[in-house]
Protein backbone atom coordinates (compact mmCIF):
# COMPACT_ATOMS: atom_id res chain seq x y z
CA UNK A 1 0.00 0.00 0.00
CA UNK A 2 1.43 3.36 -1.00
CA UNK A 3 1.19 6.29 1.37
CA UNK A 4 0.52 9.77 0.15
CA UNK A 5 3.26 12.18 1.13
CA UNK A 6 2.21 15.62 2.23
CA UNK A 7 2.96 18.50 -0.07
CA UNK A 8 5.94 20.43 1.24
CA UNK A 9 5.83 24.16 1.71
CA UNK A 10 8.56 26.45 2.92
CA UNK A 11 8.48 30.09 3.96
CA UNK A 12 11.49 32.22 4.92
CA UNK A 13 11.14 35.19 7.25
CA UNK A 14 13.62 37.94 8.07
CA UNK A 15 13.45 41.07 10.17
CA UNK A 16 13.83 44.25 8.11
CA UNK A 17 13.86 46.99 10.74
CA UNK A 18 14.78 47.43 14.40
CA UNK A 19 11.21 46.87 15.53
CA UNK A 20 8.60 44.31 14.41
CA UNK A 21 8.62 44.55 10.60
CA UNK A 22 9.43 41.34 8.73
CA UNK A 23 9.64 40.18 5.15
CA UNK A 24 8.36 36.71 4.31
CA UNK A 25 9.17 34.87 1.08
CA UNK A 26 7.99 31.62 -0.40
CA UNK A 27 10.18 29.19 -2.34
CA UNK A 28 8.97 30.70 -5.64
CA UNK A 29 10.29 34.17 -4.75
CA UNK A 30 7.05 35.95 -3.83
CA UNK A 31 7.52 38.37 -0.95
CA UNK A 32 5.20 40.12 1.51
CA UNK A 33 5.81 42.30 4.53
CA UNK A 34 4.30 41.47 7.92
CA UNK A 35 4.28 43.78 10.92
CA UNK A 36 3.29 43.70 14.55
CA UNK A 37 0.65 46.08 15.84
CA UNK A 38 1.51 49.67 16.83
CA UNK A 39 1.42 48.76 20.56
CA UNK A 40 4.23 46.26 19.85
CA UNK A 41 6.39 48.79 18.03
CA UNK A 42 4.87 48.57 14.57
CA UNK A 43 4.42 51.59 12.32
CA UNK A 44 1.35 50.27 10.48
CA UNK A 45 3.29 49.85 7.23
CA UNK A 46 2.12 46.26 6.63
CA UNK A 47 -0.69 43.88 7.61
CA UNK A 48 -0.46 41.95 10.88
CA UNK A 49 -0.24 38.14 10.94
CA UNK A 50 -3.92 37.86 11.92
CA UNK A 51 -4.97 40.20 9.09
CA UNK A 52 -3.02 37.94 6.73
CA UNK A 53 -4.94 34.97 8.12
CA UNK A 54 -8.25 36.65 7.18
CA UNK A 55 -6.81 37.59 3.76
CA UNK A 56 -5.60 34.04 3.23
CA UNK A 57 -9.00 32.65 4.20
CA UNK A 58 -10.80 35.08 1.86
CA UNK A 59 -8.45 34.24 -1.01
CA UNK A 60 -8.80 30.50 -0.44
CA UNK A 61 -12.58 30.49 -0.52
CA UNK A 62 -12.78 33.02 -3.39
CA UNK A 63 -10.61 30.75 -5.57
CA UNK A 64 -12.90 27.81 -4.74
CA UNK A 65 -16.07 29.79 -5.48
CA UNK A 66 -14.76 30.97 -8.87
CA UNK A 67 -13.84 27.38 -9.78
CA UNK A 68 -17.08 25.84 -8.46
CA UNK A 69 -19.28 28.39 -10.25
CA UNK A 70 -17.32 27.75 -13.46
CA UNK A 71 -18.00 24.01 -13.10
CA UNK A 72 -21.69 24.83 -12.50
CA UNK A 73 -21.61 26.85 -15.73
CA UNK A 74 -22.57 30.07 -13.96
CA UNK A 75 -21.61 33.31 -15.78
CA UNK A 76 -19.50 34.91 -13.03
CA UNK A 77 -18.06 38.19 -14.26
CA UNK A 78 -16.42 39.45 -11.05
CA UNK A 79 -16.20 38.55 -7.37
CA UNK A 80 -15.55 40.71 -4.30
CA UNK A 81 -15.43 39.45 -0.74
CA UNK A 82 -15.36 41.13 2.65
CA UNK A 83 -14.28 39.25 5.73
CA UNK A 84 -14.95 40.37 9.28
CA UNK A 85 -13.26 38.52 12.12
CA UNK A 86 -13.98 38.97 15.82
CA UNK A 87 -11.60 37.92 18.57
CA UNK A 88 -12.01 37.22 22.25
CA UNK A 89 -10.42 40.29 23.80
CA UNK A 90 -10.03 38.92 27.34
CA UNK A 91 -8.10 35.82 26.31
CA UNK A 92 -4.48 35.16 25.40
CA UNK A 93 -3.73 34.29 22.78
CA UNK A 94 -6.56 36.22 21.19
CA UNK A 95 -8.15 33.88 18.67
CA UNK A 96 -10.90 34.48 16.16
CA UNK A 97 -14.22 33.28 17.55
CA UNK A 98 -16.35 34.31 14.57
CA UNK A 99 -15.58 35.11 10.97
CA UNK A 100 -18.24 36.41 8.61
CA UNK A 101 -17.66 36.33 4.86
CA UNK A 102 -19.80 38.47 2.56
CA UNK A 103 -19.52 37.65 -1.13
CA UNK A 104 -20.52 40.02 -3.92
CA UNK A 105 -20.99 38.00 -7.09
CA UNK A 106 -21.31 39.91 -10.35
CA UNK A 107 -23.17 38.24 -13.21
CA UNK A 108 -26.44 36.44 -13.78
CA UNK A 109 -25.76 33.80 -11.13
CA UNK A 110 -28.57 31.58 -9.84
CA UNK A 111 -28.86 32.19 -6.07
CA UNK A 112 -29.11 28.47 -5.25
CA UNK A 113 -25.90 27.79 -7.20
CA UNK A 114 -24.16 30.66 -5.42
CA UNK A 115 -25.21 29.30 -2.03
CA UNK A 116 -24.08 25.80 -2.98
CA UNK A 117 -20.66 26.97 -4.25
CA UNK A 118 -20.03 29.13 -1.17
CA UNK A 119 -21.15 26.42 1.28
CA UNK A 120 -19.09 23.75 -0.49
CA UNK A 121 -16.02 25.97 -0.34
CA UNK A 122 -16.33 26.86 3.35
CA UNK A 123 -17.40 23.41 4.57
CA UNK A 124 -15.45 21.10 2.26
CA UNK A 125 -12.78 22.53 -0.03
CA UNK A 126 -11.12 25.60 1.47
CA UNK A 127 -8.03 24.41 3.33
CA UNK A 128 -7.86 27.57 5.43
CA UNK A 129 -11.52 27.20 6.52
CA UNK A 130 -10.83 23.64 7.65
CA UNK A 131 -7.82 24.81 9.68
CA UNK A 132 -9.78 27.47 11.56
CA UNK A 133 -13.35 26.15 11.76
CA UNK A 134 -12.62 24.29 15.00
CA UNK A 135 -11.95 27.59 16.80
CA UNK A 136 -14.01 30.14 14.86
CA UNK A 137 -17.64 29.96 13.77
CA UNK A 138 -17.64 30.82 10.06
CA UNK A 139 -20.78 32.41 8.65
CA UNK A 140 -21.52 33.83 5.24
CA UNK A 141 -23.87 35.93 3.18
CA UNK A 142 -23.89 36.93 -0.45
CA UNK A 143 -25.43 39.28 -2.93
CA UNK A 144 -25.70 38.88 -6.67
CA UNK A 145 -25.23 41.96 -8.80
CA UNK A 146 -26.69 40.95 -12.15
CA UNK A 147 -27.65 42.74 -15.33
CA UNK A 148 -31.14 42.83 -13.83
CA UNK A 149 -31.86 43.59 -10.16
CA UNK A 150 -29.34 43.01 -7.35
CA UNK A 151 -30.54 40.23 -5.05
CA UNK A 152 -29.54 40.16 -1.41
CA UNK A 153 -29.39 36.74 0.20
CA UNK A 154 -28.34 37.33 3.76
CA UNK A 155 -29.12 34.30 5.96
CA UNK A 156 -28.44 35.91 9.31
Amino acid sequence: MRHKHSAGMQISLKRVDHAVLFEASNSRGHTVRIEGRRDMGGSESAPTPTEYLLMSHAGCTAIDVVELLRKMRQPLVHLELESQGHMEEDRLPKVFTTIHLHYRLFGDIQPEKAEKAISMSIEKYCTVSKMIDSVARITHSFEIISENQPQDNNPM
